[in-house]
């Protein structure tokens, strides 16, 4: 008899004791409306749309590394950079990324196409979530209400198996 293990679920992980493999960071422009996306073209969500991001290299605070990635991504600076909320994602294959989520009031320079990734400039009320990552839907609306968040996420490749949300009462 073939003995497959079966499969990871939401609830079988201890999130008081997980560790992430990697940190790393979005940041989000959030100006006149509208909001700066790219169409992110290698790496983990490749093809898809999100804000711009990446891994923290050594020494780096997930502020500085958030900076960072934009300006590399984009040829900007953002302004106005404040933390947001924190997502922890968890995947099957045992990939697991601790992220730091931030937004900026606005970006010096004018967002260019780079080998990372297509800057798009959305409006608020048109963010194309079909076009993005499962649990952005669930989060997004939080960042862009300034309401800070924890999220935890389970993943099968590009399939959100479940998740949990917390918000500080207000």
């Amino acid at each position: 008899m073939n003995h497959q293990p079966s499969p990871i679920q939401f609830t079988d992980i201890d999130w008081s004791t997980w560790t992430p493999v990697e940190e790393a960071t979005l940041l989000f422009v959030i100006r006149d409306g509208q909001v700066l996306l790219i169409h992110k073209k290698r790496g983990l969500g490749a093809g898809k749309i999100n804000g711009p991001g990446g891994r923290l290299e050594d020494g780096e605070t997930p502020r500085e590394a958030a900076i960072r990635e934009v300006e590399e991504e984009l040829l900007v600076t953002p302004l106005g950079v404040e933390e947001a909320g924190e997502l922890s994602f968890q995947f099957v294959d045992g990939h697991s990324i601790h992220g730091h989520v931030f937004t900026a009031t606005d970006c010096r320079g004018e967002p260019q196409e780079t080998y990372e990734a297509t800057p798009m400039w959305t409006a608020l009320d048109q963010i194309p979530y079909e076009r993005m990552w499962a649990d952005d839907y669930i989060w997004i609306p939080l960042m862009l209400e300034k309401r800070p968040f924890k999220g935890r996420f389970l993943f099968d490749g590009d399939e959100m198996l479940g998740y949990e949300m917390d918000e500080p009462r207000i």
